[in-house]
């Protein structure tokens, strides 16, 4: 009976869990457009420009929700916002299979970044509210590798699907997929551990007391976004380089190696496979520098910078060698080497703002929606100038420098604190 007790998962990993697949299947909403690139731009008479405006229309409201997604996860709570605008993305990922030309495509996808605008900084909410401060860096590295689980499935299961339907099933199966997910977690999380039935006493003493926020809650957002900038910016030039690989991979072997459909999608899951160990190393790395140190600038600060350093060092060979072993070996290390960055990135507005970890993780996640806008439209439009499809990596190379520099700007040691309010302890506690 002990060692079934000892194995059974608490409330909170069950949380996590459903955290975990948010990431997963969202992730896999982000990659399913770009494997079914080619039998789309065939089916709907498509150039590389066009498809890279359809591929950018998701991130031009994901990066102008980003302002309200967070604020309203810590206003209305995670288990309303991530129902609600999860139905609207399992909707929009189910249109998307019926899109008959340029406009159509365009439209469901903007509605998809519409609906996953807020996903992102309202889990970290949640995570917020339901993970201890030392928990914050491997659970950020557990959601984030399971989006990157979800980048390395997708490809394959496209192809299948393509080779026994059509492309527009993939669309289908993702809508129904997320449907399922809003069932589930409508169904299990609450927004207090307290309500929850299933957590333990002691379980609750290990949780961080919950901020309550009501209608007269004023969000300090002005110097929250002055205090969150330099890691938008970070998160910008991360971004760039995400993009190029969530949107652009398999067309990049596709068209610059010649392989086709099924193995360009291999070689794509191969380095979204090391992906998921970045990920999941870097949320470990951090916490544990953390807990050895008690030092979050080295925790963090340290952690994001050598993975933006090793990124550039192993993307430099993709733009002078075109050897297939080679390029693809270094491809795989250099996406390791930023996904060490995700974990630690995301931790520092929950250790920077606790109160307001959702509407400051927004504020962040601006820059991966600006990224998004503009990175498959450049990308794309260099390609038809020049028919390189090496050279947009150097761009990449030279937005990384830019993170590096701007990562000693962060400051997570230094908690975010309002002029005439009292610590965030006493206030949560009075809550």
């Amino acid at each position: 009976m002990q060692t079934a007790r000892r194995w059974r998962l608490s409330a909170a990993d069950c949380v996590l869990l459903l955290i975990c697949l948010l990431y997963l299947l969202q992730y896999s909403d982000r990659v399913n457009i770009s494997t079914a690139a080619g039998a789309i731009s065939h089916d709907l008479h498509l150039s590389n420009t066009q498809l890279g405006f359809a591929f950018s229309a998701f991130a031009y409201p994901y990066a102008i929700v980003q302002l309200l997604g967070g604020w309203l996860g810590d206003r209305f709570g995670p288990r309303r916002v991530l129902a609600c605008f999860g139905l609207l993305v399992a909707f929009a990922s189910a249109l998307t299979a019926f899109a008959g030309g340029l406009a159509t495509l365009a439209a469901f996808r903007f509605l998809l970044g519409l609906g996953e605008a807020p996903s992102l900084a309202t889990a970290t909410s949640a995570m917020s509210r339901w993970l201890p401060a030392e928990r914050r860096g491997i659970a950020q590295g557990l959601t984030h590798a399971c989006s990157r689980l979800g980048n390395a499935l997708t490809p394959p299961i496209v192809v299948m699907l393509i080779a026994l339907w059509s492309w527009r099933a993939a669309f289908i199966f993702a809508g129904v997929a997320g449907l399922i997910w809003v069932i589930a977690w409508y169904a299990y999380f609450r927004d207090e551990p307290s309500t929850h039935r299933g957590v333990r006493p002691d379980e609750l003493t290990a949780l961080p007391p919950v901020t309550v926020h009501t209608r007269n809650t004023r969000i300090p957002v002005r110097r929250l976004l002055r205090r969150i900038l330099p890691l938008t910016i970070v998160d910008f030039c991360y971004a760039w380089t995400l993009w190029v690989y969530l949107t652009w991979l398999p067309s990049f072997f596709l068209h610059s190696y010649h392989l086709n459909l099924r193995n360009s999608a291999l070689f794509t899951s191969g380095i979204f496979v090391a992906g998921i160990i970045g990920d999941t190393l870097g949320g470990i790395v951090s916490d544990r520098i953390y807990k050895r140190t008690g030092d979050l600038q080295k925790a963090r600060r340290n952690v994001i910078i050598f993975g933006l350093a090793g990124s550039l060092v192993f993307l430099g060979p993709v733009l002078l060698v075109k050897d297939l072993t080679v390029v693809s070996a270094c491809l795989c290390l250099a996406f390791l080497s930023m996904e060490l960055v995700i974990a630690p990135l995301w931790a520092v507005p929950m250790d920077i703002a606790p109160r307001y970890a959702g509407t400051a993780s927004s504020f962040m996640n601006i820059g991966f929606g600006l990224a998004g806008i503009l990175s498959p439209l450049v990308f794309g439009y260099i390609i038809d100038l020049t028919g390189d499809w090496h050279l947009p990596f150097a761009l990449s190379i030279g937005l990384l420098l830019v993170g590096i520099v701007t990562s000693f700007w962060m400051r997570p040691d230094r908690p975010f604190v309002e002029p005439d309010a009292v610590p965030f302890d006493v206030q949560a506690e009075a809550c």
